[in-house]
């Protein structure tokens, strides 16, 4: 266990699965759904990563988020020459992860996600939103910015998701990401995902190695 950010600046105590038994354990509680802060326990206040989380509105779906992860990625590469990864939220959205691994607060991360959310909302005002009201939604992508607020977590890679038929959070290669577009299907169970790491390892493992350093936004 660890003490972990609350909303309000209040404190949580958090489960620290660091192990293959704290994960059996988890699992043994029916804790099917793992979301995780984007910073590490032993230094909780400062993140990791900084993530882009991708929420189709009414009448957009996989196919419209995979299109401005696609534009995320553009922006984070023309910008300051960031890599970064997808994955499927393992529900309806996706999600870029750019990796950190260097000292950052929260609201340096969230602060640079929301200038690169409103950059593409302005380039792209049909299609891309950065505005929390349900009601700005409709037929646009969401780029929640926000889910790099301190008290925030996200739904952690490999986690499954609470359905009839499970699915995975499951990390993509782009070019998956661009077949998306014209509606490769992005939805995968357990035994799928397993034979994804058989065949390509982690796709996720850079996220614990790449080191890099967010530009301060500008607005």
């Amino acid at each position: 266990m660890f003490q972990g950010p609350g909303d309000r600046n209040g404190t949580i105590g958090y489960c620290a699965l660091d192990s293959t038994a704290a994960l059996a354990w988890s699992a043994n509680m029916a804790a099917l759904e793992i979301h995780a802060p984007m910073a590490r326990g032993k230094d909780i206040e400062s993140p990791t990563l900084c993530v882009f989380d991708l929420d189709p509105g009414p009448r957009t779906g996989i196919p419209e988020c995979a299109e401005v992860a696609l534009q995320i990625r553009e922006v984070l590469d023309n910008l300051a020459g960031l890599d970064c990864l997808a994955k499927t939220s393992g529900s309806k959205g996706l999600q870029v992860y750019v990796p950190l691994n260097t000292k950052h607060s929260h609201d340096h991360c969230s602060e640079f996600a929301q200038a690169v959310a409103q950059v593409l909302e302005k380039h792209h005002p049909k299609s891309v939103t950065s505005n929390m009201a349900k009601a700005a939604r409709t037929g646009k992508v969401f780029i929640d910015w926000s889910q790099n607020s301190r008290h925030k977590t996200t739904v952690a890679v490999y986690s499954l998701r609470a359905r009839p038929r499970p699915t995975v959070s499951t990390p993509l290669t782009w070019d998956e990401v661009e077949g998306a577009t014209g509606g490769q299907d992005l939805t995968f169970e357990a035994p799928e995902v397993l034979a994804r790491v058989q065949e390509h390892g982690d796709l996720f493992a850079a996220t614990l190695e790449v080191k890099q350093k967010l530009p301060k936004a500008t607005g």
